[in-house]
């Protein structure tokens, strides 16, 4: 299942990070670093999903 969420964070990072924690901290603020750059979304979407 963490394949799937890392490719799914790949495309779309919130949707990941949505998948592993729900709707949060981590899911507003990868919300946040997506709109102002899409690598960081995705860096800390897939340090959200390998972390726990």
């Amino acid at each position: 299942m963490d394949v799937v969420r890392i490719l799914l964070a790949i495309l779309v990072p919130p949707v990941g990070v949505f998948l592993q924690v729900g709707i949060g901290l981590h899911f507003w603020l990868n919300i946040l670093l997506t709109i102002f750059g899409y690598i960081p979304g995705i860096i800390h979407a897939i340090w959200v999903i390998l972390k726990k």
